[in-house]
């Protein structure tokens, strides 16, 4: 299909139409409206070809978590790149990147943790650690033990396996998944699914003794582990309400139940702790983590597993002669010292110190500027991790119909002002900058949506489309 106007048949617009398959995209619209080709970045700040600059207001995906040009990063790929530019961990290799920061990670960990595997996306390790539960019950002589529980509106990743434990129906559609053995619990999301005058207490003990008779009905010794993110990002930035995950744990306990936390956005200081684990309380078993592990400037996945967990991986391991699982890619020397790098730069910066003051900073002037807004139901988040949700009738919760793509239009709204963001489940805008964002450039990026809020709010009134007040 040739390219439309006004693209010119050499324009990387051109090109990327007629040769790249996008991944989260509507790939026939796509041949006619075309990307938005980035060409550098700064900072917080992206550019794209035409030299129009944006705000980053989602760090890519979740991701870029010290901005989009830091040289100590460049310079650490490079150095490595010139020293052992590839190295593998099969058949007990190993090199000194790996090694170093597989003792960064355990000492950082949210809870005690034994030994660390390393992937190249959050999807990959979220895969390697259904596996290794799976292993794992064999190896303590459980093979019926294998189901995994995940929550409707979860997202852990696009794998064939990591899909199956994502809760969202797009992702599930004509890809004939969830396999079987991968089964839901209820999105603890207060503002959707609170009965009519149920506190958030009340509520999360209705969603554990929903998960409770979820185990009883599957049979508890057929359920191996659960998976949660600290804060369900993709499905709509969703916190969970007070006391949900002690009382889910209590649950898992009782039936002998693993608990993954899935850290892949909510780590590295992105919710105003070094992990969301301990922000929302949670005691896990395995922790998952990517993205700000690199500050994604090169791919690395991690999975960190307690010793309870090693251990049984290592007998089964001994009993077979080999842990017969891992990547090409595992552990490559080059992302490992930019992890290592990226790692150093937390600390020595104090990146901790600064989420601590414009993180509040940022959840203050969100409620500020669009709680009362006609369009917005509920604003969401802590640290600096966010989400504006939009609705068409405050009072009843109500949405749009998916068939106005309301969040759709807001994020070519915000193009138009100068931000990039991002909008998923419900019409829910997501916030998600790089952690080095300082107090000013929040209240530009928050000035700039307003103005492309106030644009939607007439466009949908001039279509007659509801918004209740």
């Amino acid at each position: 299909m040739a390219p439309p106007p006004p693209f010119g048949a050499n324009s990387a617009a051109a090109r990327d139409i007629a040769n790249v398959l996008h991944p989260y995209t509507d790939l026939e619209a796509h041949q006619q409206i075309g990307p938005v080709v980035i060409s550098r970045g700064k900072g917080v700040r992206v550019w794209d070809e035409a030299g129009k600059e944006y705000i980053e207001s989602v760090a890519g995906l979740w991701c870029a978590a010290l901005g989009f040009d830091n040289e100590r990063l460049v310079q650490a790929a490079a150095n490595q790149m010139r020293k052992l530019p590839f190295y593998h961990a099969f058949t007990a290799k190993s090199h000194e990147p790996m090694i170093d920061l597989a003792e960064m990670l355990v000492q950082r960990a949210p809870v005690p943790v034994s030994k660390v595997f390393f992937a190249n996306s959050g999807s990959e390790a979220n895969d390697s650690a259904i596996k290794m539960v799976w292993y794992l019950n064999n190896a303590l002589g459980r093979p019926r033990k294998k189901k995994i529980i995940s929550r409707y509106k979860a997202y852990h990743g696009i794998t064939l396996a990591s899909a199956s434990l994502t809760g969202l129906a797009s992702n599930h559609r004509s890809f004939d998944v969830p396999l079987p053995g991968f089964i839901h619990t209820m999105t603890p999301h207060h503002y959707h699914n609170a009965q009519p005058g149920e506190s958030e207490e009340d509520f999360a003990t209705r969603c554990a003794d929903e998960l409770e008779q979820l185990i009883l009905a599957e049979g508890p010794d057929t359920v191996a582990a659960m998976w949660a993110e600290p804060i369900m990002g993709a499905g709509g930035v969703i916190l969970p309400p007070r006391g949900y995950f002690p009382k889910i744990q209590a649950v898992l306990h009782k039936y002998d139940i693993l608990l993954v936390a899935d850290e892949v956005i909510c780590g590295f200081w992105r919710t105003g702790n070094y992990w969301g684990s301990q922000t929302l309380d949670i005691q896990p078993d395995i922790v998952v983590c990517a993205k700000a592990l690199s500050s994604s400037y090169l791919p690395i996945s991690a999975v960190m597993v307690n010793d309870f967990v090693f251990q049984a991986l290592a007998k089964e391991s001994h009993s077979i002669g080999t842990f017969g699982h891992g990547f090409t890619y595992s552990g490559h020397p080059v992302p490992a010292a930019v992890a290592i790098e990226t790692l150093k730069i937390y600390d020595e910066i104090n990146i901790g110190a600064h989420v601590g003051q414009v993180g509040p900073h940022m959840q203050a002037e969100l409620r500020r500027r669009f709680a009362d807004h006609p369009l917005v139901g509920e604003v969401r988040g802590t640290g600096l991790i966010a989400a504006v949700e939009l609705v068409a009738d405050k009072a009843t919760h109500t949405n749009f119909d998916p068939k106005a793509k309301v969040g759709g239009r807001m994020t070519k709204l915000c193009e138009e002002h100068g931000v990039i963001s991002r909008s998923v489940m419900n019409d829910v805008l997501c916030f998600s900058p790089p952690l080095v964002i300082s107090k000013e450039e929040i209240d530009d990026m928050l000035t700039r949506m307003e103005k492309a809020l106030d644009d939607l709010t007439v466009q949908l009134r001039r279509e007659q489309i509801a918004v209740v007040s």
